[in-house]
């Protein structure tokens, strides 16, 4: 499923034009965004936990020649689903 597929289903179950589907599915996506450039959890009950984790800097190779690099450190969103949306992919 891409953004349009999700738009489209958004706006089929909400009722509404898939301009404001388009519209929510944005915000959201932009306030999960936003909150996790703060540094701070998005935590939606039953769905998962949306949060930021920092990874030190390191030395990797480079694979053609053999060569040290730095890998800087950087900070890389994390998602953990929650216990109902397991439940929901396991499910047969």
């Amino acid at each position: 499923m891409n953004k349009q597929d999700l738009v489209s289903k958004v706006a089929d179950k909400a009722d509404i034009s898939k301009t404001k589907a388009a519209s929510a599915v944005d915000a959201v996506i932009d306030a999960i965004k936003g909150s996790l450039k703060k540094g701070d959890d998005v935590r939606l009950v039953g769905f998962g936990t949306f949060s930021v984790a920092k990874r030190a800097a390191t030395t990797g190779r480079n694979p053609r020649t053999g060569e040290p690099i730095k890998i800087p450190a950087s900070k890389q969103p994390k998602f953990k689903a929650g216990k109902e949306l397991k439940e929901a992919v396991n499910k047969k």
